[in-house]
């Protein structure tokens, strides 16, 4: 029987996945797997409490990219209207309406391939106005490059979020524009700068069962694994490639959620996008599972989310409350967050 202690392969003991690992893993009998996610959550996370983080779209639409999966991409033919940046105060004024109900963390995204110097004033003050707020920060603007980063961190960016979206092999299948490395680069350069980084995954792009395995193990395998992990369930949206995508079963959704609990034991993971197309019962079963993170609003950028009286009734239904801003992950610096990354132990492998 495969268990989820870890293995003394670093100096901070942290376990080094193996691909067969994980596979073994994530194939366990679905109540032995939720059993141990259930049991390394506890010993993390308070159970009953859940982060929760609310995205606004500051620009939408006309990007560069050709996401398989992305109503957002000037390649497809989605309807959607590309937008310019939004003014900062608009921003600010959303984050505090997103603070007053009960949101802790503020996450802002714009459909760039990467921000042009032009944007950087801009969006350097819609950080400092909402960590102002009180709230947790977290941008998704494509690539950046060292300096870029440092600039965010410096303005007092708390996360970065650049998905890995699915498994090198299969990721040339989903997107052509840039690479897997490309990704991986943009990781590394906000990790370098200090920043938390935010990085997950979607199910539902053809891929197979493999190849979520392998997200987890590339995810996990970092120098430092994400302090946020994503998962979304692909909403096919008309107009894209994936517009046809087969439905994910439920059952292999909560099993990747498990695993990834398991293999990222302090990370937050967040069930993401897809929660309208989700019962309560699935719902409960990945909270159970490890999910501890969620997007509140009716809006994932340009995308259905579930408002805040349903998840309120949810919550109330499983006895979940809301985490507080910054709880569980140290409120530091960026330059403290460098300082640790250089003294943590550089023997541990990155899978590339």
């Amino acid at each position: 029987m495969l268990h989820a202690e870890p293995s003394p392969s670093s100096k901070d003991s942290r376990k080094v996945w193996t691909g067969p690992e994980a596979r073994a893993l994530f194939d366990l009998p679905f109540m032995e797997l939720l059993f141990q996610a259930q049991t390394v959550h506890r010993q993390h996370f308070d159970p009953n409490r859940v982060q929760m983080s609310r995205l606004l779209s500051i620009k939408t639409g006309g990007c560069p990219e050709d996401c398989s999966y992305c109503s957002q991409s000037a390649y497809h033919e989605s309807g959607l209207s590309a937008s310019k940046l939004i003014e900062v105060q608009r921003v600010l004024g959303e984050a505090r309406r997103a603070r007053d109900a009960g949101a802790t963390r503020y996450c802002m995204g714009a459909a760039w391939r990467s921000p042009k110097p032009r944007d950087m004033p801009q969006i350097i003050a819609m950080v400092e106005g909402v960590k102002a707020l009180g709230m947790e920060t977290c941008m998704t603007l494509g690539m950046l490059d060292a300096d870029q980063a440092r600039q965010l961190a410096d303005a007092g960016l708390d996360y970065y979020n650049h998905n890995i979206d699915t498994s090198e092999s299969h990721y040339g299948n989903v997107i052509t524009t840039r690479s897997f490395s490309d990704r991986l680069e943009t990781l590394q350069n906000v990790r370098d700068s200090g920043i938390k980084v935010c990085s997950g995954g979607i199910l539902g792009l053809g891929e197979g069962d493999q190849d979520r395995v392998d997200m987890l193990v590339t995810l996990a395998n970092l120098p430092v694994p994400p302090e946020s992990v994503p998962i979304n369930m692909l909403i096919p949206v008309p107009g894209t490639p994936l517009e046809n995508a087969e439905p994910v079963d439920p059952i292999d959704f909560i099993r990747t959620i498990a695993t990834a609990r398991i293999m990222m034991p302090t990370s937050h993971v967040r069930l993401s996008a897809g929660r309208t197309e989700m019962s309560d019962e699935m719902q409960a079963l990945c909270f159970f599972a490890g999910a501890n993170s969620i997007f509140v609003g009716d809006t994932l950028l340009t995308k259905d989310n579930p408002t805040e009286d349903v998840d309120a009734v949810l919550f109330a239904k499983l006895g979940l409350q809301p985490m507080q801003a910054h709880e569980h992950m140290p409120d530091d610096t960026a330059e403290e967050r460098r300082a640790r990354l250089l003294a943590a132990d550089p023997a541990i492998p990155v899978l590339r």
